[in-house]
């Protein structure tokens, strides 16, 4: 059943500082969004509770790639098909590329946002463990000024975060420090393209001959938020890279994850396909 369009109200602001206001006046009673690919789905659905949106799709202040010495900065407006298309992103951030390239159709991709994505907190949003291995900040904005925030933290639950209603993402901030690290993503879906994960892996590490340096390893679809697998990195690091090694990291991340069983996946399926995609990263290593 679809949604009764007359029921819907939205607003256009002319700049950031207008969309600001009008969340900083009315708080709760705007929702902004970005390009619109999700709400669209609950709205054709009939499921659209909310009433009353702000566009940001048109605020240039929202947009574009910047590069300094030490950061890449992306608007949070910034689509799928612009972080494909970039020559930094692509050789010193990949895994964030390929994100986006297995993010929907093409169609999506060109409209769908990096800053939606991450505001959208869907534990099965492909870019998300992207961002938590590279170890992203965020830029949030509101009439009272900004802040910025390590990503890691930033999504307190499921489809909750840390921001506040008066706030919007202005760009994500990803620290130049690749170099050297091997990086790898798989995601595991009912289809190889325009499926929603159900289980997915971004994992980089640094080796010193056979030895574990440094590693990080990101899920998404395997608990009510992306996670960074702590606990394993840390029972890898100055590991060698033996049969012994990868059993032992094996068992730490069946400890650590906590999925859950829904309509696409078991939780007891995810957990296996997890560890199997790890042993998989292990094997690109050695």
């Amino acid at each position: 059943m679809r949604a009764f369009l007359p029921d819907y109200e939205l607003k256009i602001p002319a700049n950031v500082g207008e969309a600001l206001r009008l969340l900083n006046d009315k708080p709760g009673v705007w929702r902004p969004f970005a390009g619109g690919t999700d709400l669209m789905v609950l709205l054709e659905a009939g499921k659209l509770a909310h009433k009353r949106f702000v566009s940001l799709w048109s605020l240039p202040e929202l947009r574009g790639i910047e590069i300094s010495d030490n950061h890449v900065t992306i608007g949070a407006m910034t689509t799928y098909s612009q972080i494909q298309q970039h020559d930094v992103l692509r050789a010193e951030f990949p895994l964030l590329g390929e994100a986006a390239r297995l993010t929907g159709a093409i169609a999506i991709q060109n409209r769908g946002t990096l800053g939606g994505n991450i505001a959208n907190a869907s534990p099965a949003a492909d870019s998300l463990p992207a961002l938590l291995v590279y170890e992203a900040e965020l830029e949030l904005i509101s009439s009272a000024g900004s802040r910025v925030v390590p990503y890691v933290g930033f999504h307190t639950g499921y489809k909750t975060t840390l921001m506040r209603e008066d706030e919007l993402i202005r760009a994500i901030r990803l620290p130049r420090a690749t170099a050297g690290w091997r990086q790898h993503s798989r995601k595991v879906g009912t289809r190889k393209a325009q499926a929603i994960s159900k289980v997915c892996i971004s994992a980089m590490a640094k080796l010193d001959v056979a030895t574990i340096s440094d590693i990080r390893l990101a899920y998404g679809s395997v608990a009510p938020t992306p996670v960074r697998a702590w606990k394993t990195e840390a029972a890898l690091k100055g590991r060698k890279l033996d049969s012994a090694t990868i059993q032992t990291a094996r068992t730490e991340l069946l400890n650590e994850l906590t999925p859950i069983d829904d309509i696409r996946s078991t939780a007891d399926y995810r957990s296996r396909v997890a560890a199997n995609l790890l042993e998989e990263f292990w094997g690109t290593l050695a």
